[in-house]
């Protein structure tokens, strides 16, 4: 394995790396290993190959009529809980539509629900015809019963909802994977984030796009709890990492200052380890932040100015979430491999390192979303070729199987535990439907 420290752990059973090798060439999936938790067999469902002891429940399907009269939209992507009322857990789920996906849309295949919503809670109204079917929906989720009580639609009109991050303050920063322009079919301009409260009660959020943190392909957020500073990826061959400092910490729709991390030693640092500087994973980098100026971008620019004036570039940024010892983000395509890397940032100590990149398929393989386990684990969703796995790696960096896509070969998104932390939930991207996990969690 070049450029990595990181070990892959293997289970006792004889099962070897070569045999696990073979998981893209087989016509179905075959059964992994992990040694924290042993040989992954399929589960009840048919959904997923999990380790023994664990099960899975499945629900709110694309196409499902929901408690607000709309339909469950399709492509479901990037997800976080809250804590709701009597113990129940609210998650906030964004669906990576776009205007010409009616047949998965929440209004029906001819929009022909479309009259039920006031149109000035839909983002982009497509001039009554053809409006923006992005969106986000919310659940309310009882971990006891393991039963779904509620989901309803929660934000409309925007386009290709990919992820985006929990605020310690109890909302959901969607974000928008696109810079489509306002032009034909489009009424305004996309590419933006937008806040949804987390909230139990059914209703659908005011579509305010939070504009001063900057228009660009976004992909996912991460709040640092301690000075509410918000870190957004793009998902870029050369994209950046932003920070957005707000005027008011908390309250990122009063404006604020867009920067872009710059590795203070090595200006414009292409990070993906395919050029002459290669960056060894636990290699200390110090950081500081560029101020970005004319952050609405209406020439999708934002990342080459702000690597002109020397900021880091990485290949293809996606999932990025908040852990006790630093904020961690994804590069999809990053390593000499392309195969995917993940990365830590410790803003306090305004350091960066490379934390993980194995260049082998047979270990991790694009990985996108990420979400960090009450005890420190984290867990990947990967979105590359073939069958799509969950790979977890602990804190000394130690990489394992947790979970393999047995439905299809379609992306895994949203991973994320429920507070009470009994409950791993993911999403299965194609057909749309969410998954809940229980079983014997081992803490690292």
């Amino acid at each position: 394995m070049s450029w990595t420290r990181r070990r892959f752990l293997w289970g006792a059973a004889g099962v070897t790396a070569g045999f696990f090798g073979l998981r893209h060439l087989l016509s179905g999936p075959s059964p992994g290993v992990s040694s924290r938790y042993g040989r992954l067999v399929p589960e009840p469902t048919g959904t997923f190959l999990l380790p023994p002891g664990f099960s899975c429940t499945v629900f709110s399907k694309a196409g499902e009529t929901m408690d607000d009269g709309f339909l469950v939209p399709g492509a479901h992507d990037g997800m976080a809980t809250f804590p709701g009322p009597d113990g129940r857990t609210i998650l906030v789920r964004n669906h990576e539509l776009q205007a010409k996906d009616a047949r998965t849309g929440p209004f029906g295949r001819k929009n022909e629900l479309l009259a039920r919503i006031d149109p000035k809670k839909l983002y982009d109204f497509g001039r009554g015809e053809t409006p923006a079917l992005g969106g986000t929906t919310t659940l309310v989720y009882d971990t006891n019963s393991r039963k779904l009580e509620r989901h309803f639609l929660s934000l409309a009109g925007t386009l290709r909802n990919c992820a985006g991050g929990p605020t310690p303050w109890g909302t959901w920063i969607s974000c928008e994977e696109t810079v489509q322009t306002a032009f034909g079919r489009f009424e305004k301009d996309h590419g933006y984030a937008f806040e949804v409260p987390a909230s139990p009660e059914i209703a659908l959020a005011d579509p305010v796009p939070l504009k001063a943190m900057g228009r660009f392909n976004h992909e996912a957020a991460a709040v640092d709890p301690g000075t509410y500073d918000i870190y957004l990826t793009e998902d870029r061959e050369d994209g950046l990492l932003y920070r957005f400092v707000a005027a008011k910490p908390g309250e990122p729709a009063r404006g604020g200052r867009l920067q872009a991390l710059k590795v203070r030693d090595k200006p414009s640092l292409y990070t993906a380890n395919r050029g002459r500087t290669r960056i060894a994973p636990g290699e200390p980098l110090a950081v500081e932040w560029i101020d970005l100026d004319e952050v609405d971008a209406p020439w999708d620019d934002l990342r080459s100015r702000g690597f002109a004036r020397g900021a880091a570039a990485f290949a293809r940024g996606e999932g990025i979430w908040t852990g006790k010892d630093g904020i961690y983000f994804c590069a999809t395509e990053g390593g000499e491999r392309r195969k995917g890397q993940v990365w830590r940032l410790v803003p306090d100590a305004a350091r960066l390192e490379l934390f993980v990149e194995p260049n082998d398929a047979t270990i991790l393989e694009n990985c996108d979303n990420i979400t960090v386990a009450p005890w420190g684990d984290l867990f990947l969703c990967e979105d590359g070729p073939g069958w799509q796995n969950v790979v977890a790696v602990t804190p000394k960096g130690d990489l394992y199987l947790f979970a393999q896509n047995a439905l299809n070969t379609g992306e895994l998104a949203g991973a994320c535990f429920s507070p009470d932390g009994t409950t791993l939930f993911v999403n299965l991207q194609r057909p749309g439907l969410t998954a809940a996990i229980r079983g014997p969690w081992q803490p690292s």
